[in-house]
């Protein structure tokens, strides 16, 4: 049987029955995982994610609606078959108008199971073609995981990636929302075209728009020669604005009207340019925060976000610790030109247990140093507790030390000013307006600076 075709889970209360679906979806090719009630199904989903759930309607304990209203809840796009008896045929249609994908009328033979099983995995998008936990091949060939919750993200974007809707990723910095951009692009038919990546809070609002829409020669100091945009290159692929929620107001309203027409005018020029590109979009920021405090455009929002995606930080995946480390140990151990054969026990448990706040980003970085740094073939507890002590203290990313300095700033012209917005403003040279915004986005109040009379 080939490690990449899909899993199973098949809930049955009747042992017989159960070993025989078994029996005749390993013969197709299937991995199959068995629960006998539903209790025990939502045991193994916590542990993996299957492709798809086989279960009888009528169980004691919890039935198999119940069951089917449970795996919704916690996995939307997983696909569920009902077994049913002829009596209870008229329950079976009123599930599958609840959702439940088909029905099977016991008994039945073994081609009818398999053709509803392929229906059911081809419109899941995963007939066939299920990837093992850990280094999956093809699409998500880079995302390493066995966590259900990321499994089930995967699934989410295996399925929207067969449109041209709009994603939007949202995650904690460092939880890998380019590498689950790029896979959704590998896994859509523009996976022929250009990938484009461009992280929006890390160039400079006067370059952002000529690096998004591209200058002609001469239409600013600098510009020696025309420059073709990141909307152009990708043209035909895929465009992913990573941090988009630090995009100034000003240059959403370009990025909007971009959509809106799907046609750019490169910085200085007359002409424009037809585009025909797949936005994903991603950020770590409260978006929804953002517009209220009129950082961010409601239009442009509500265009980049047709469908969403979460992330969860690596604190949420523990389970994928040990095969991230693993992988980053083997990749970096070749890198280094060390033999390094792994992790301690005990270095292996302190890394599971650590808090992660600079999610998988951080985890290699100190897998990373414990390698530069091995002088044995088994690296010891005592690196990995210095290499995470190192991170903890490291010097802050650019977005968080300018975040800092804002705070430290605003906060200090409210007190000179005993928190008079008008004098604040002034003495920072930025409008009354842009100057509360500013202050909403620190979620700073002014009232608390003023200052306390006393008679």
């Amino acid at each position: 049987m080939s490690s990449l075709r899909s899993t199973i889970l098949v809930v049955d209360d009747d042992p017989d029955l159960l070993r025989l679906i078994e029996i005749r979806l390993v013969a197709a090719g299937y991995a199959v995982t068995t629960a006998e009630n539903g209790e025990q199904a939502l045991a193994r989903l916590s542990v993996a994610r299957p492709q798809m759930v086989v279960t009888d309607l009528k169980m004691s304990g919890m039935d198999g609606m119940a069951l089917f209203e449970a795996i919704r809840a916690l996995h939307p796009t997983l696909p569920v078959i009902i077994l049913t008896a002829h009596g209870t045929i008229p329950d079976a249609v009123g599930a599958v108008k609840r959702g439940v994908f088909g029905y099977l009328t016991k008994p039945f033979d073994a081609k009818a199971l398999l053709a509803e099983v392929e229906r059911a995995l081809a419109v899941g998008g995963t007939a066939g073609a299920a990837e093992p936990a850990g280094e999956g091949e093809g699409w998500r060939k880079s995302i390493i995981t066995r966590n259900p919750a990321m499994e089930d993200v995967l699934a989410k974007a295996r399925l929207v990636a067969k449109s041209d809707a709009s994603v939007f990723i949202y995650g904690e910095s460092g939880t890998g929302k380019e590498l689950l951009a790029r896979a959704l692009h590998n896994a859509s038919p523009r996976s022929g075209q250009p990938f484009v990546a461009i992280n929006c809070g890390a160039i400079p609002e006067q370059l952002l728009e000529s690096e998004l829409f591209g200058h002609v020669k001469g239409s600013f100091t600098g510009a020696t020669r025309d420059h073709k945009g990141l909307f152009q290159t990708a043209d035909k692929g895929t465009l992913f604005l990573d941090e988009i929620g630090d995009m100034p107001v000003a240059l959403q309203v370009k990025l909007l009207r971009v959509l809106q027409e799907k046609k750019v005018r490169p910085v200085g020029s007359t002409q424009s340019f037809d585009v025909d590109v797949r936005m994903i979009s991603a950020t770590h920021r409260n978006i929804e925060s953002e517009m209220a405090a009129g950082n961010f455009r409601e239009d442009l929002y509500y265009r980049l976000n047709v469908v969403s995606l979460a992330l969860p930080p690596l604190a949420e995946r523990r389970e994928d610790i040990p095969l991230l480390a693993n992988h980053f140990l083997a990749t970096l151990a070749g890198k280094y030109k060390k033999s390094i054969n792994g992790l301690a026990p005990e270095a292996m448990e302190l890394l599971v247990a650590a808090v992660w706040p600079g999610n998988v980003r951080q985890l290699y970085n100190v897998v990373e140093q414990s390698v530069a740094l091995a002088t044995t073939s088994l690296i010891p507890v005592s690196l990995t507790q210095q290499a995470i002590q190192n991170q903890q203290t490291e010097f802050a990313s650019f977005e968080e030390a300018r975040r800092r300095f804002e705070h430290e700033y605003l906060t200090q012209l409210l007190k000179i000013t005993d928190g008079n917005v008008t004098r604040a403003a002034r003495l920072a040279k930025r409008n009354r307006t842009e100057f509360y915004k500013l202050l909403q986005r620190h979620q700073l109040e002014p009232k608390l600076f003023k200052a306390v009379k006393t008679t």
